[in-house]
This record gives C-alpha cells, sequence and structure tokens, in this order.
C-alpha cells in the first residue's frame, strides 16, 4: 500500500528546506520525497508502510512547526 503523505512545514530559509527533505527521506519506507505550494512550504512523501504521525513528530523537532495536511492511499492504474 503506497501512501502520499503532505505535509506543511514551517521553513524559513533553503537550510530549512533541505533539512526538512533529508528528515524526510530518512524516514523507513519512504520511495519520494518533494516540495509544493506557491512558497514550497508542503513536503510530500510518497512510500509504503510510512508512519505519517512519527514522521510529524520527527519534523517537528528537528526542522520546526508541522502539520499533516492529508495522508492518502495511492491507487495505481491499470
Amino acid at each position: 500500500m503506497t501512501q502520499k503523505i503532505v505535509m506543511k512545514v514551517q521553513m524559513n530559509c533553503q537550510k530549512c528546506q533541505t533539512k526538512a527533505l533529508t528528515v524526510a527521506a530518512e524516514a523507513s519506507g519512504v520511495n519520494f520525497v518533494g516540495l509544493e505550494g506557491a512558497e514550497k512550504d508542503k513536503v510530500v512523501v510518497m512510500g509504503d508502510g510510512v508512519d505519517a504521525a512519527m514522521l510529524a513528530t520527527t519534523m517537528r523537532k528537528k526542522v520546526g512547526h508541522t502539520d499533516i495536511i492529508s495522508v492518502a492511499e495511492v491507487k495505481k492504474g491499470n
């Protein structure tokens, strides 16, 4: 089951964006990490068996204020 998790992260500088992407990429089960939004303040994580709550907690500790916007299952087309 592949999940798509979108989180809004408080990022004030380029270094914060890099750190947020690094922290997200290090989580177990993550296949893809990217930034979305006009201000590039949303981190998109895709992967199998990713614990969204634990990832958000880690992001809060290492980067800054983090809100989970959505967690959805990605359906693969045939």
